[in-house]
C-alpha cells in the first residue's frame, strides 16, 4: 500500500492490519513542501510496532525525477493555495501524473514479490471522492484504465489484486472507519492521527496552517464525528474549527 503520512493511508493501514493483513508500506519522497508527512508515517510506524504490529514500510526517493513536474506542492517559486478543497486554485495542487507514478511502482513492487514468494499480492489505495473534483488521477474511471493497461503490460498480473476500500466515501466516513480500526486493533485514535499531516503548507515546526483546501477538509471531517483534531495548528482549535466553517459557508453560497 500507499502510505503518505496523511490521514487516508493512515485509516487504511489500520483497517488492513485490522483485517490480519501482511502489510508492506511504500512511502514516496517527491520533494514535497510537506515532508513532514514521512517523518509523521514513520512515528506511526514506530508506534505500530511498539504496539506490537508487524508492518514493513519503504521510502522511495523519487525527488530528483518529480523536480521536472509544476506543481505548487513542490514549486517552491509556486504559493500554495488557500481555500475550500473544491475551488478552482486548488487544481495547482495537482502533481502532474502524480498517481500513476506512484502506482506504477506498487504495482512493480506488487508483482516482484509475487513472483518471488509464489503468492497473491493486492495493492491497495486510499482514494476517495472528496478528491474526485480537483483530482482526476484519484477517479475510478482513471484506476480501471490504469489498472486496465498494467494486466495487459505485464506477466503474472492475474495473481495481482487492486483494492480502493475508500473510494466511495469521505474523509468523515475514514475516520469512523479508523476508530473501528483502532478499537479492535487496541490502537490510541489521538496518538495515530496527531502523527500525520494533512496540510500542503505547514510551518518549520510542522504545523498545520488550518487554511489549505485539505486542512478545511480534515478539520470539517473531524468536527462531523465529533472529535478534536490531534494534530498541531498554528492557531488553537476553536480558531481553526470557525475558519473552515467560514471558508464552507462561503463555498456554499457560490453555488
Amino acid at each position: 500500500m500507499a502510505l503518505s503520512g496523511g490521514m487516508d493511508s493512515t485509516a487504511l493501514l489500520l483497517q488492513m492490519l485490522t483485517r490480519g493483513s501482511h502489510v508492506t508500506c511504500i512511502s514516496y519522497d517527491y520533494g514535497q513542501k510537506h515532508i513532514v508527512e514521512l517523518r509523521r508515517a514513520s512515528a506511526n510506524i514506530d508506534y505500530l510496532l511498539s504496539m506490537g504490529h508487524t508492518v514493513e514500510h519503504i521510502v522511495v526517493d523519487l525527488s530528483s525525477a518529480m523536480a521536472l513536474f509544476y506543481s505548487a506542492l513542490t514549486d517552491s517559486e509556486v504559493g500554495v493555495p488557500e481555500g475550500h478543497y473544491e475551488e478552482e486554485q486548488m487544481k495547482q495542487t495537482v502533481v502532474p501524473n502524480r498517481n500513476a507514478i506512484f502506482s506504477s511502482i506498487l504495482y512493480g513492487y506488487a508483482l516482484s514479490i509475487s513472483t518471488k514468494e509464489d503468492i497473491d499480492v493486492s495493492v491497495t489505495l486510499g482514494v476517495h471522492s472528496g478528491d474526485h473534483a480537483i483530482y482526476p488521477d484519484c477517479r475510478p474511471e482513471f484506476y480501471d484504465a490504469l489498472m486496465h493497461a498494467f494486466e495487459r503490460g505485464n506477466w503474472g498480473s492475474q495473481r495481482v489484486a487492486v483494492e480502493l476500500p475508500y473510494i466511495d466515501g469521505d474523509k468523515e466516513s475514514i475516520l469512523l472507519d479508523a476508530m473501528n480500526s483502532c478499537d479492535s486493533l487496541g490502537l490510541d485514535f489521538d496518538t495515530i492521527f496527531r502523527n500525520t499531516n494533512t496540510s500542503y503548507n505547514p510551518d518549520q515546526f510542522g504545523r498545520s496552517s488550518g487554511r489549505t483546501g485539505a486542512d478545511v477538509e480534515r478539520i470539517l471531517a473531524f468536527h462531523a464525528i465529533g472529535r478534536k483534531d490531534p494534530v498541531e495548528y498554528v492557531d488553537d482549535w476553536d480558531t481553526v474549527l470557525e475558519r473552515a466553517l467560514d471558508t464552507e459557508r462561503r463555498y456554499e453560497a457560490t453555488l
